[in-house]
């Protein structure tokens, strides 16, 4: 162990060795790609940096010291093309390991790495090229993906470079032919080519489950913030090997799949497939004697309906979800097959780990656990006045002595959206909780979808983890209905398991089932079978777009 993680911390613990006081220091020129994967190469060259492989078979293993190879080949490479400081590259290369190539030359080189999904469409591309003032692309040869960046290039005139990425195609420059030729020695900018720690690295577009997708800056001291995500709350260790489930496309790749696990000295394990398969992902953490795992509540269910009792999991050591609410019973089940008990946690695009149940605590299920000492953070109603415990309100981050390290520089080129969330000395998450009597948060949803009904502040989160747990649920959305003397009635707009069909006796079966496991008063008094849920390119539930055709309904 090198201890490379210790120059930025100032760390104290509590009796029972749960971090209680955490700050970072943070050199002004800062640079993640120089100061933590170069740095551990210089030291320990040989250390194992991630393990790759794939469903057909291939298989690659990094140390630190190819990490560093690699991405200083591809910095060269890509300067050749002109591509300097200050300019923007979008990624579309899914869990390809040119991915870490190619984000960690974009640090060196100063420019900024804006990671998308390989499923945008030609119309979702050409908002983003425009609205991030997109130079270059680097995206996959698979599927459509080159495609669609081929038909939005007209209507994109900041787009001057496309590199394609395993194979060739008209009007595209090989990235392998490039990297490979170039030099393998890429000496640090300085001077005004250095970055500074707040000089923008990382963009990301949220999910855009209203409007437009937001475009969330981050700067170079945001990798820092996820030493806390890392450490404390993922587990992860120096010789471990840690797979979160993620597409490099979402920020959960930040999260999970480079900056606080390097940073942490842990390897990073990548099994770059296109279609998830439980039964495939469970042979691969085998095989491969994952330690540490982290992955939304859906795929522990997936997980778990695969038969985790018929795989040796003994490397497994650790467990973290975040998304959505666990159930207790797939906690209870993972407990059964692995003795790990899975530690709940929330944060956003917008920052590292915010409210977590960190190393040493003991986890409620379904509790995202407590504030994280990195940040000051608060419950507040819609005037901004704190809530007592036991009491719905906003989540919010106090920044009224700066931006903590982490959190978000603001949204690019988007001042009017910035000052909605970043006001009267704070960031308000839009996302609401309360707070039990030990302190524990329990998540309700977001400002939007709290459902406000007969005096009644109604979480969807709630009435969708319990509906989860009825057999004939495949998904589900819980939002407000309107309704003339309750202002609004619980609505539940579900798509069922093949085993069953819509009915009238199903739905008064589903609303009994919530009624005996919550409030009464929570329960759905209109269910809706349907085939699909609108979503966003993430997957996330749409449920302003449900909304919008509640009242639309009614309106008619």
């Amino acid at each position: 162990m090198i201890g490379i993680n210790e120059k930025y911390v100032n760390e104290i613990y509590d009796e029972n060795g749960v971090i209680k006081e955490f700050s970072l220091n943070v050199p002004e020129n800062f640079n993640f790609a120089f100061d933590i994967v170069d740095e551990i190469a210089r030291i320990e060259p040989q250390k194992r940096a991630m393990v790759w492989c794939n469903p057909e078979g291939e298989e690659h293993i990094f140390t630190f010291a190819d990490m560093k190879k690699y991405s200083d080949k591809t910095a060269n490479f890509l300067r050749s093309l002109g591509i300097k400081k200050g300019d923007k590259v979008m990624l579309l290369l899914k869990r390809h390991y040119e991915y870490w190539f190619a984000v960690l030359a974009l640090h060196k080189l100063g420019a900024i790495a804006v990671p998308g999904v390989s499923m945008l469409t030609t119309k979702d591309l050409v908002y983003r090229f425009n609205a991030a003032d997109i130079k270059a692309v680097i995206s996959t040869a698979d599927g459509e993906t080159a495609e669609h960046v081929d038909e939005a290039e007209p209507e994109s005139p900041t787009l001057k470079i496309k590199i394609i990425a395993r194979g060739k195609r008209d009007g595209w420059i090989s990235f392998h032919e490039g990297m490979e030729a170039a030099d393998e020695k890429f000496e640090r900018p300085q001077g005004k080519d250095a970055n500074k720690s707040t000089d923008m690295m990382l963009m990301y577009f949220t999910s855009g489950t209203t409007g437009f997708p937001k475009m969330v800056s981050h700067d170079f001291a945001y990798p820092l913030g996820h030493i806390m995500t890392a450490k404390h709350w993922q587990n992860v260790q120096p010789d471990g090997l840690h797979l979160t489930v993620a597409d490099t496309g979402w920020a959960k790749a930040a999260w999970g799949k480079i900056y606080g696990q390097w940073i942490m000295e842990s390897a990073l394990f990548v099994y770059d497939f296109d279609r998830f398969d439980a039964e495939e992902l469970l042979t691969v953490i085998e095989k491969y004697n994952v330690t540490s795992f982290c992955a939304p509540p859906t795929v522990y269910r997936f997980l778990i309906k695969e038969g985790m009792g018929n795989h040796k999991l003994s490397s497994l050591k650790y467990a973290c979800t975040a998304g959505e609410a666990l159930n207790a019973e797939v906690f209870r089940k993972f407990y059964e097959y692995t003795g790990i008990k899975i530690m709940e946690g929330f944060g956003q695009t917008e920052s590292p780990v915010l409210i977590a149940t960190l190393k040493g605590m003991e986890p409620k299920p379904g509790s995202l656990g407590k504030p994280v000492p990195l940040f000051k953070i608060d419950l507040v109603d819609e005037k901004g006045r704190p809530v007592p415990k036991g009491e719905v309100g906003e989540i919010v981050v106090d920044v009224s002595q700066g931006k903590p390290v982490g959190l978000f520089n603001g949204y690019y080129n988007d001042e009017e959206n910035t000052k909605k969330v970043w006001h009267d000395g704070y960031y308000h998450t839009r996302d609401t909780a309360w707070c039990d009597e030990d302190g524990y948060y329990w998540y309700v949803g977001r400002t939007d979808d709290v459902i406000k009904s007969s005096g009644y502040r109604i979480g969807p989160f709630e009435i969708e983890s319990v509906l989860m747990e009825h057999p004939a649920v495949l998904e589900c959305a819980v939002t407000g209905a309107p309704d003339p003397i309750r202002g609004q009635v619980v609505k539940a707009s579900i798509v069922l398991t093949k085993k069953y069909q819509p009915s009238d006796e199903l739905a008064e079966e589903l609303k009994n089932y919530v009624k005996e496991q919550t409030a009464p008063y929570k329960y759905p008094r209109i269910i809706e079978f349907v085939d699909e849920l609108p979503k966003t390119a993430s997957g996330k539930i749409q449920r302003a777009e449900i909304r919008r055709q509640n009242y639309s309904m009614v309106q008619k």
